[in-house]
């Protein structure tokens, strides 16, 4: 219409272009399941390509080498799991006894990365692209601090180190079962149970059993 701004290209460029965005997300969920089982080191664009149901020419067609295809998907992953954490640590669970609490943060980290194991693969193999690990790090670092801003609610007269020094205690854990449970795929649940069963006897005697008195006050996750 007169006076309206038309969409670039017209309607074939953009169905090619929607075709495009479909095959380069098929490819990377491909490269999700052959990373999560091969590993990153031991997977290949071949092996990639097969998972995809295309060519390896089709796949070099959106993706240089097997480095551009991780880097892409652990974006895509990352910025999934800010999602997952931004809604695990929100201020709205912060009124619940110490059990609740666990059990609000700790379940759907868990189930994001129950169900996206590539993101484990991704983030803590050895191998990785350091694009990968430096911005999962750099995501690490943020989450300490949203953990430190919870607990300080409960420990308002404790020194900035305690506070600290618990968080990182606390990230630790969290961090360490989440390699037993991949390590477990078979007993998954009951890891997961052992997991809040060591974060809450570790909690207990140090915040108490109380939801703090001040949740009200706490910052958004990310603020």
């Amino acid at each position: 219409m007169p006076g309206q701004e038309q969409p670039s290209g017209g309607p074939g460029a953009r169905r090619r272009q929607a075709r495009g965005e479909r095959r380069a997300a098929q490819l990377l969920d491909a490269a999700a399941v052959v990373f999560a089982r091969s590993g990153y080191a031991g997977a290949g664009t071949n092996a990639i390509a097969r998972e995809a149901g295309v060519s390896p020419g089709t796949l070099y067609q959106f993706f240089a080498n097997k480095e551009a295809i991780a880097i892409k998907l652990g974006d895509r992953l990352l910025e999934q799991w800010r999602t997952s954490y931004g809604q695990a640590l929100s201020s709205a669970h912060l009124g619940l006894p110490l059990a609740g609490l666990l059990d609000a943060v700790v379940d759907p980290l868990l189930d994001f990365n129950a169900r996206n194991p590539a993101f484990h693969v991704l983030v803590h193999g050895a191998d990785s692209p350091g694009h990968v690990t430096d911005a999962f790090e750099h995501f690490h670092g943020v989450v300490l601090g949203r953990i430190e801003e919870i607990l300080a609610l409960h420990l308002p007269g404790a020194a900035r180190a305690e506070v600290t020094r618990v968080a990182t205690t606390v990230l630790a854990l969290f961090t360490a079962g989440l390699d037993l449970i991949a390590a477990h795929p078979g007993e998954q649940d009951v890891y997961r149970a052992e997991l809040k069963k060591v974060l809450l006897r570790y909690l207990e005697p140090v915040l108490g059993a109380r939801p703090p008195a001040r949740a009200g006050r706490a910052r958004r996750p990310g603020a």
